[in-house]
This record gives structure tokens, sequence and C-alpha cells, in this order.
């Protein structure tokens, strides 16, 4: 599947661990690029891309309609700060964030409330990765 990534989001990509049948979660999606080459990676797994904007998740919807339908890729509008699982959804092994706010340490309290939003929608083991550092780094979400 061709998204024609920029150079830095296929590198933020291509260091992700992922692996077939996970389930990811990226924070922040935009149009969607990012969400839909992750759900290329993961065969039978499942993405969820949220983001704030509704503009976002209307362009990200737009251009995601195969994956949607396959039931691969999934879009919600929502917050980091506030994000929570639906109902009977299923816990995320790995969540990604690229040009979040919530994570840019400008926003403590905002972070702070983002982190433990986001660690109650990953497995025991789940990891947070955001960009910066090379070119991701980890963020660690259980003191």
């Amino acid at each position: 599947m061709t998204n024609r990534l920029s150079s830095r989001l296929l590198a933020i990509v291509d260091a992700l661990p992922l692996k077939p049948g996970m389930r990811v979660l990226e924070i922040g999606c935009g149009p969607g690029a990012i969400a839909r080459e992750i759900a290329s990676r993961v065969g039978d797994g499942h993405v969820l891309a949220i983001d704030r904007s509704a503009k976002a998740i209307i362009q990200a919807t737009a251009a995601s309609a195969p994956l949607i339908a396959s039931g691969r890729l999934s879009l919600r509008r929502a917050v980091a700060e506030e994000f929570q699982l639906m109902p009977g959804e299923a816990l995320y092994e790995l969540a990604v964030a690229v040009r979040v706010g919530a994570f840019d340490g400008r926003h403590p309290e905002i972070e702070r409330q983002a982190k433990a939003h986001i660690a109650a929608a990953l497995t025991d083991r789940g990891r947070l990765f955001i960009d910066g550092g090379d070119p991701l780094q980890e963020i660690e979400l259980r003191m």
C-alpha cells in the first residue's frame, strides 16, 4: 500500500516494533497516512486512529475506505487526555503519537492526563512511542 509517506514519517513507522496481529493506537492521526501504513504492516491486526479534529477524521475516513471496510482500521474523534476505550473494546499493544501537543512537554498537566488515559487503553506490556529521538522515543507510562 503506497501512502506516499515522507522519509521522516516512513522512518518513524519503520522504527515501530510492529508485529502481525498487533492492535495499535495512533494518537493525532491527521489525514491518516501513518495509520494506513501501520495497518498494512500488522496484517490481521487492527489500528485505531484518533484525532481531536473532526476535519482530520473526515479526511482520514475518505482516504481509508478499503482498510475501514476490511475491519483493519477504525477512526474516532478523541483527544489523548480524555481518551477512553469503548465498552467491550480490546486493549491495544502499542500507541504512537507524532507531533501531538499533549506529549510535547509544554503542558505538564495535559501530558499527565494523556499518559494516564493512554496507559489505561494499553495492555500491561503496552508501549507508547512519540516522535523525537532517532526517530522515536519511548514514553514511560507506568511509574
